[in-house]
């Protein structure tokens, strides 16, 4: 139950999202949209800290809740931006709604990548489809720090050209400094002048150095899994391996027991892992 008096919602529980307004509704793909989400109270506004690999839950009322990655970076973005594929009921609904709508977020919830740590080192990229969701506020994060980093090479894999989701930043990521972009299709179509092939035959084919490099991969799991065996191959330690997982998520507060892989759970030791820490999910690879 929603408690709103004078246009205030009673937080004190924390299962009860912040009123926010949809600013602005961007399409990405036929089937993702980039929202820009402003939270309606200045004091929860200010005080919603985040980083990049966090998620948050974002409500259509009446429908429904489901968690997504914030796409955005915390300095670099007004508002929350979340880039969200229809894919079921809330998805639908938020799908929907147009600029002025009133919809809920709580959180941030979940770890992030620790990009302190990474400073100093090479970051490869590597993403499938809607995978490059909790990727992209990494990328612009190094691109905003860039003298913090060495080299940036991002690998970015579709179904189609038209799946490429964040095609308008591409140009972006592929010209600032010590950056490199590859983009790869699983089908080309006439207009398709880029590379046809899987995102791990990529990953062999470039031969990254894993020498001082740290590797961050999302996407589809049979994607990662490929992914992680070619990675092994070129040298890349099971700590230099790092991946977001999702789960059936339903409080993000460690409460529900939805989410549990193994002894953790993903909404609060996750989403973020190094391949070190939950190797035995891809034993196979």
């Amino acid at each position: 139950m929603f408690i709103i008096w004078e246009g205030k919602v009673d937080s004190s529980n924390p299962f009860i999202p912040h009123l926010a307004t949809i600013q602005s509704v961007t399409d990405l793909t036929s089937d993702v949209k980039l929202f820009r989400i402003e939270l309606n109270d200045p004091a929860v506004q200010e005080n919603f800290d985040y980083k990049p690999g966090q998620f948050a839950f974002v409500s259509a009322f009446g429908i429904g809740e489901s968690p997504f990655c914030i796409t955005s970076v915390a300095h670099l973005s007004e508002g929350l931006e979340f880039a969200i594929r229809r894919v079921g009921t809330v998805t639908n609904s938020l799908h929907e709604l147009e600029e002025g709508a009133i919809v809920g977020v709580r959180g941030p919830y979940g770890n992030n990548f620790p990009l302190k740590d990474y400073e100093g080192k090479n970051i490869f990229i590597i993403g499938g489809g809607i995978g490059m969701a909790p990727l992209r506020p990494v990328i612009n994060f190094i691109l905003g720090h860039r003298d913090s980093y060495g080299d940036l090479l991002v690998i970015n894999g579709a179904r189609t050209p038209q799946d490429l989701v964040f095609a308008p930043e591409f140009d972006t990521w592929s010209q600032s400094p010590n950056a490199k972009l590859e983009l790869t299709v699983d089908r080309g179509d006439e207009n398709w002048t880029g590379r046809v092939d899987l995102v791990p035959n990529v990953v062999k084919e470039i031969k990254p150095s894993p020498e001082n490099t740290i590797a961050i991969t999302c996407g589809p799991p049979i994607m990662i899994r490929f992914t992680l065996a070619a990675l092994k191959e070129l040298g890349f330690a099971p700590r230099q391996i790092v991946t977001t997982l999702e789960g059936n998520m339903k409080c993000g507060l460690g409460k529900c027991a939805r989410c549990n892989v193994g002894d953790k759970y993903i909404c609060k030791d996750g989403p973020v892992f190094n391949f070190e820490q939950i190797s035995s999910l891809f034993e196979e690879a």
